[in-house]
């Protein structure tokens, strides 16, 4: 009897717990605990982005024969291609200035955003920044639209839960849920390495990029750029550009910037690791170690030197170089942010007026003329803003390759490549690039250095 008493009520607690998973949410509590108001709230300003452009590749006949392809590298008839990317973006205000990747729109020459309720408009980039991974848009010819608000992402918190909403694989509008698993994530996605990302498990995938990574209040406190995958789709490892850096983007782009500008540190340095802290006598590792610093940076007039370990800036604790380049643009330019510092064993602070890197002395950019060797050769004069336009050592001195022309690029330079000289003769401005040439007869030697390699190109005229 007992047996069967015990066998009728845990029927009865199962079909009562199926009855309870089914029914109708009666009260508006219950209504809340779903994400249905908040994705109706959101999901209007994000977008769809589709961005095509016209590309010069070689085609040759060998393309599909694996052996031949290899041999006859570089040979082929040019012809235009046309590469489609397919992504997301975010409206961020109502006169129509949309967010998204870098990736999916860099370098189009035909967007088209499509909106939640299927309008179609046409779009141009107004400002992008290939190493941020962001792009703003502007929509032509629209208003009144859909605009999310920007949280202040330095508030959100690891466990927080979080939606992502995008298109991945062209499917139409998706709605995933996770949370915050991480933050303050350098370079842990593909990139340039200056990324500071937020990391959520919320299903990202290709297409994803460039969506909203949404708070419970419908606020964005991230744009969706990357994953980590071995396979292309959501492994449960996701990462968002946070919002405090869109917000400076959109900054720079309403006052009429069409290219985006960062405070400029003017230093190199590592982050403290274990063997570091202890050569410093320090009981835990953190913070970047100064090893060079340029005398026009704005830590040197704030009275900052090689050995100085940066701690924070702004009040936030940085440890690698991506967070302090980080926490100095969403400080903005001109601002003057709080830095403190460890030296001799005290703890000291100083504030640092955050400025872009000085366009001083003149570029005095030249373009080698066609009746000397290295025709097409664009360099201009190695300056601040020069050191940060290429990232470039902070020891170089001379002139920079903007662009190698096409018989420099045959011969293998590249842009960001330093000139040291050019048939032994050493190069000290620009001034002297077109003089020097043109007494070239026979043959060209030329003297590089390429990030912190020295190399030599000879070639026979």
């Amino acid at each position: 009897m007992t047996r069967f008493l015990i066998l009728a009520l845990v029927a009865a607690m199962t079909i009562g717990a199926a009855q309870a998973e089914t029914r109708v949410p009666s009260s508006s509590a219950e209504i809340a605990l779903g994400f249905q108001p908040l994705v109706k709230q959101a999901a209007p300003a994000v977008v769809n982005i589709y961005a095509r452009r016209v590309v010069e590749a070689q085609v040759s006949p060998f393309a599909s024969d694996p052996f031949f392809a290899d041999l006859f590298r570089g040979l082929g008839e040019v012809r235009p291609q046309v590469q489609n990317s397919l992504g997301s973006g975010v409206i961020l205000t109502t006169d129509g200035l949309v967010v998204s990747n870098y990736h999916v729109v860099g370098q189009a020459t035909d967007i088209r955003v499509v909106l939640n309720d299927r309008r179609e408009f046409e779009a141009r980039i107004v400002l992008g920044d290939q190493s941020a991974d962001l792009a703003i848009l502007k929509i032509e010819g629209a208003s009144n639209l859909p605009a999310l608000t920007l949280r202040d992402s330095d508030t959100v918190e690891v466990g927080e839960l979080v939606l992502a909403i995008g298109n991945p694989f062209g499917v139409g509008q998706t709605v995933t849920s996770g949370i915050v698993s991480g933050l303050a994530r350098s370079g842990g996605a593909d990139g340039g390495g200056r990324g500071y990302f937020l990391q959520t498990d919320a299903a990202i995938n290709p297409g994803n990029s460039g969506g909203a990574l949404i708070d419970l209040n419908g606020a964005l406190i991230g744009i969706n750029t990357s994953i980590l995958t071995r396979s292309g789709g959501s492994n449960g490892i996701g990462f968002a550009i946070p919002a405090n850096l869109v917000s400076r983007f959109i900054e720079q782009s309403q006052a009429g910037h069409d290219r985006f500008t960062r405070p400029w540190a003017g230093m190199s340095g590592q982050s403290v690791d274990g063997d570091i802290a202890a050569s410093l006598s320090l009981d835990r590792p953190g913070g970047i170690l100064i090893s060079d610093i340029h005398p026009a940076s704005p830590f040197k007039e704030a009275g900052f030197q090689s050995g100085d370990v940066i701690l924070s800036v702004g009040g936030f604790p940085v440890n690698t170089a991506q967070e302090m380049i980080f926490r100095m643009t969403v400080e903005g330019l001109n601002a003057e942010a709080e830095v403190e510092y460890l030296r001799d064993g005290a703890v000291l602070s100083a504030f640092v007026k955050l400025m872009a890197a000085p366009d001083t002395p003149v570029r005095n950019r030249v373009e080698v003329g066609p009746d000397v060797p290295l025709a097409g050769l664009s360099v201009p004069n190695i300056n601040p803003s020069v050191l940060a336009d290429f990232n470039l050592p902070l020891n170089s001195v001379g002139v920079v390759v903007e662009d190698p022309g096409p018989i420099g690029a045959r011969l293998g330079l590249a842009a960001g490549d330093v000139l040291l000289a050019i048939n032994e003769q050493e190069l000290r401005d620009t001034s002297q690039i077109e003089r020097t040439l043109a007494r070239t007869t026979r043959s060209l030697a030329i003297e590089i250095q390429r990030g912190l390699k020295r190399m030599s190109l000879r070639v026979r005229l």
